[in-house]
Order: structure tokens, then sequence, then C-alpha cells
């Protein structure tokens, strides 16, 4: 058996490497996939629909099974928008901002964490606050929904 033959195996092997490389780097698109912003769109969309006491729109982005953490309890469905709508009867109003958002998408599933910088206003005036929070996001379609959100008030 030729040794000579067999030599040029390697370098064969390693330029097809290469070229199925460079191929498949080229077939994908240069620009980063628009997934994640949809994520923050979608939990955009829930302080919208808070905001304005709007539990369809709130039902348009949450699963069926939707629960969240908040001020050291769990609100299942709609008991947080409850809450929210006896806030802004008080007379309470919210401002809530995604700010420095991670997004991670993978598949039919998404998490996001990011820092809220906000206010709340009353009747004593407006007090600026911030809050760590995070959602579990599933895709039903072509749209994400929040499944798990989690909010923790930095304190001071």
């Amino acid at each position: 058996m030729p040794v000579g033959r067999y030599r040029s195996i390697p370098v064969l092997l390693s330029l097809l490497l290469l070229a199925t490389t460079l191929s498949f780097s080229q077939a994908q698109p240069s620009s980063p996939s628009a997934e994640p912003a949809k994520v923050i769109e979608t939990v955009r969309a829930i302080f919208d629909a808070a905001k304005a006491d709007d539990l369809d729109k709130f039902h348009a982005v949450t699963t069926r099974g939707f629960y969240m953490f908040d001020q050291g309890a769990r609100f299942d469905g709609d008991a947080i928008m409850a809450l929210i709508k006896a806030d802004h009867a008080a007379g309470k109003r919210y401002d809530w901002n995604v700010t420095n958002p991670e997004v991670h998408v993978i598949g039919s599933t998404a998490w996001i964490a990011y820092i809220n910088d906000g206010s709340v206003t009353d009747a004593s005036g407006t007090q600026k606050l911030q809050w760590l929070e995070s959602a579990f996001l599933q895709k039903e379609g072509d749209q994400w929904k929040i499944a798990f959100f989690h909010s923790t008030h930095v304190g001071k």
C-alpha cells in the first residue's frame, strides 16, 4: 500500500471542513435574531396592559397558567391585575421600564432578566424605584407569551 497516497487525505478533509464552515457562516443571516426584541416587547406589553387595566391585552401576552412572584407573594392568573386596578382606583400610578435586558432564546422558550427603572406616583408625590425582574416565556404560534414573572424590589 503506497503511504504517499494517504498523506493528502488529512489535507483534503481540512479543506472540506473549511469550505463547509465558510459556506454555513455565509448562509446565516448577518443580523442578530429578531426574537430577543420580540421577547422584550412582550414584557413591555404586559406593562402597558397593567397601566391601562386592560385584561384582554394582559391575556394576549400571558399563558393560560401564568403566575408571578411579587411583593413576597404568589399571584395566579388575573390576581395581579386586580391588585393593580385597586391601586389605580386608590390614585396610584406606576411607570415601569425594561433596562439592561438579557434575553436568552432556546427554541420555543425564552427567559429575560433586566432592571426595571421606574416609579410610583400617588397623592404624596412620585417615588423613583427599581426592581430586579425576570420572566420565562413560551412561544405560541408566532407570539411570545409570559408563563412566569418574578419581581424583587431593590430596597435601600
